[in-house]
């Protein structure tokens, strides 16, 4: 079991682009979870989430849910957490409002993470600086293919994997 977890860790260091190719078949296929099974996950982790409405409703846009998210999403949330020592609160899940498309919030591949000093540090000097998204936002990627957007006041963080986990 360690030397599988070995190669997977190895294969998403030395070939992170690996990750980031596949189809929306591909991206239909992840492990989905519940918001439940999320929060848990999160708990566990000492991972906080806030909404502005205060609520979970997946179909309103001023909630944050976690219905639908994806295994590894969640994983890769820890995997940050634990890397980072920082605080991390989950600001966007996969409620409705997001923009749309295959790598989506609605198709559990992203969150959204208050920013705070730590974070932004952490990702600014860890991750490399990749250019503008191409809504003008300023992006950095992770070895393992993840990429971090820096919206001002929260980070997006798109998660094709685990991080490492």
């Amino acid at each position: 079991m360690k030397i599988r977890a070995l190669l997977t860790a190895l294969a998403l260091v030395t070939a992170p682009g690996i990750a980031v190719l596949g189809t929306a078949t591909d991206a239909a296929a992840a492990t989905k979870i519940s918001h439940a099974t999320a929060t848990q996950m999160f708990r566990g982790s000492g991972i906080t989430w806030s909404s502005s409405g205060n609520c979970s409703d997946r179909n309103n846009s001023t909630c944050t849910s976690f219905d639908q998210l994806n295994l590894a999403t969640a994983q890769g949330a820890q995997t940050l957490k634990g890397a980072s020592g920082c605080a991390l609160n989950i600001t966007g899940g996969t409620e409705t409002g997001h923009a749309s498309g295959t790598y989506s919030h609605w198709n559990g591949y992203k969150l959204d993470f208050g920013k705070n000093t730590c974070v932004t540090s952490y990702v600014k000097n860890t991750f490399t600086y990749i250019g503008l998204r191409g809504d003008g936002y300023p992006q950095w990627q992770a070895g393992s293919g993840n990429i971090y957007a820096d919206e001002g006041n929260h980070w997006d963080v798109l998660f094709y994997n685990c991080g490492g986990c």
